[in-house]
Parts: structure tokens; C-alpha cells; sequence
């Protein structure tokens, strides 16, 4: 779960990457000459492109049900419906929809995007291996996306509120395993809601994926409103 810091600060205003590139600017990377990854800071539930093809991640817990942080947010927001349309996907366990490192899509209801992705991060101090349960919920999450035909999605930092991933080594497994899917989407961001993520988030950025931007320059093009 996240750290609820992303939806304080007054009205939410939505904001379409279409229409000007995020929440407090932002900085692009290439991913492949046909994909890029976008980071933003800001609400993620204010976040859309076109409102067909886009989705959210919601860093859930494995009930689905809602909860603190980023999950209670984004329920918040999408309306009892998304509640309630957790409620209906099967138990794989007595309490368990969402194993944690898998992920679920539903509808997104009242927020802005098609759908929300639901996926559950592992527990730092607790997971046997937090780096492997972690890669899984972002790679579940974009197979996820990809079955279902997203070109658009949204990530929060999964795991990096209460559930103690340091920031670092959680933003170095986001990144890497975006690149895994670098000609699956059109656009794979990060909605970070503290300066301290995002400026993580950015050194892990520019240290995986700068070498790859400089020799495709044209391909930050697509970052430009």
C-alpha cells in the first residue's frame, strides 16, 4: 500500500498526458523507438490519457477490498462500483483474491481512465524475497495490461509506503522490469507523490535507460505536449 500524501492538497484537477505532459512537469525516457517511460508527480487518480485505452495500478492488498494509503485513494475516487466489483472476483483462499506479486483488472467507474490493475507488493520485512514478489507485480501487471489490449498505464510506487520497500532498490525493479516490455505500450509511467520518490525514481531512470535515450533522440519527441 501507499503513503495517502498523493490525494492531499485540496481539488483534484484531472490531468491528461495528451494535454500537457503531468503533474508537476515531468521527465521522459525511451524505452524502445516506439515506447516511453513518463514520471510524474501528483495524484495517480487524477491521471489519464484517452479514457479507453489507459489504465491505473492500484498497489492492493490481497483481499481487494480497499485499504489505507494509494488503495484507499483510488477507491475513494472510483466509487463504491470498484468495491463492489472486487468483491465479485474469486477467492483463490479462504481471504485471498490477489496473491501477492499477481495482479487483477477491473473497471476504473469514476475515475477518469478504462480500468484499474490491482496487484499486491510484498511486505519488505516480511517477504523471503521481497526483489522477486515485487518484480512479479509490476510484470504481472503489465501482462496484464497487455492482454487486455492498454496502451497507456500508470504505476504508483508499489510497496514504498507502509510496507517499507526502500526506495532505491524498489525504483530499480520498476524500471528494469518496465524495459522488459519496452514494445508493448505506447507510454509506461510513474505517478510518484513525494519529491523524495520521484528524485529516487529519476536517478534509477537515468542510470538504466539515458544510454539508451541518447542514441535515440528523436525518440523524446513523444514526450512533448
Amino acid at each position: 500500500m501507499e503513503d495517502a500524501a498523493a490525494a492531499a492538497g485540496g481539488t483534484r484537477d484531472r490531468v491528461s498526458t495528451a494535454a500537457g505532459g503531468g503533474l508537476g512537469g515531468g521527465d521522459c525516457f525511451g524505452l524502445s523507438p516506439s515506447s516511453v517511460l513518463k514520471l510524474q508527480k501528483g495524484d495517480i487518480t487524477t491521471w489519464f490519457v484517452d479514457g479507453s485505452t489507459d489504465a491505473i495500478v492500484n498497489a492492493a492488498n490481497e483481499q481487494m477490498l480497499g485499504g489505507g494509503g494509494v488503495d484507499g485513494v483510488i477507491h475513494r475516487a472510483a466509487g463504491p462500483e470498484l468495491r463492489e466489483a472486487c468483491s465479485k472476483v474469486p477467492e483463490v483462499r479462504h481471504g485471498v483474491r490477489c496473491p501477492t506479486g499477481e495482479a487483477r483488472i477491473t473497471p476504473a467507474f469514476r475515475l477518469p481512465v478504462s480500468h484499474v490493475i490491482h496487484t499486491v507488493g510484498p511486505i519488505y520485512d516480511v517477504d523471503k524475497q521481497p526483489e522477486v514478489s515485487l518484480g512479479n507485480a509490476y510484470r504481472n501487471s503489465l501482462r496484464c495490461a497487455k492482454e487486455n489490449n492498454i496502451q497507456y498505464i500508470a504505476f504508483p510506487a508499489i510497496s514504498c509506503g507502509v510496507y517499507g520497500y526502500p526506495y532505491k532498490e524498489a525504483s530499480r525493479i520498476a524500471v528494469s522490469t518496465a524495459k522488459e516490455f519496452s514494445g508493448d505500450f505506447k507510454e509506461v509511467h510513474f505517478v510518484l507523490f513525494s519529491d523524495d520518490l520521484y528524485k529516487v525514481w529519476l536517478e534509477s531512470a537515468r542510470e538504466l535507460l539515458e544510454e539508451f535515450c541518447m542514441q535515440e533522440p528523436l525518440l523524446l519527441d513523444t514526450c512533448k505536449p
